[in-house]
């Protein structure tokens, strides 16, 4: 027998394979005959491909804690950007002045 590990699309690296598969796709969309999906089937292919990545419970898990840590420093920004608009306008959790006539009466 021969060695074929060294032949065929699936020996070359990566670039080179992207280069070729780009050059056909754009052939056959030239040409008419490449595959378009409708809403319909764009919709069963994606429920496909997320009942697939869900069964990982692990890959899930890592996805839950992502967003998560994402959520929390979003809700941390934007808190610390609205804190900084009320500085920037003037507005601060100072307490008014007549707290302290008002402590002096108490006197």
């Amino acid at each position: 027998m021969t060695d074929t590990s060294k032949r065929g699309f699936a020996s070359m690296d990566a670039q080179k394979q992207r280069e070729i598969a780009s050059k056909g796709g754009k052939a056959a969309h030239a040409k008419g005959t490449a595959h378009e999906f409708t809403p319909e089937e764009a919709r069963e292919a994606g429920r496909k491909g997320g009942e697939a990545v869900s069964k990982d419970r692990e890959h899930m898990a890592e996805i839950g804690r992502e967003g998560g840590k994402s959520s929390r420093k979003s809700n941390r920004d934007e808190n610390k950007s609205k804190e900084e608009d009320k500085n920037a306008n003037g507005s601060s959790h100072k307490q008014p002045a007549t707290t302290e006539r008002q402590s002096q009466k108490n006197e």
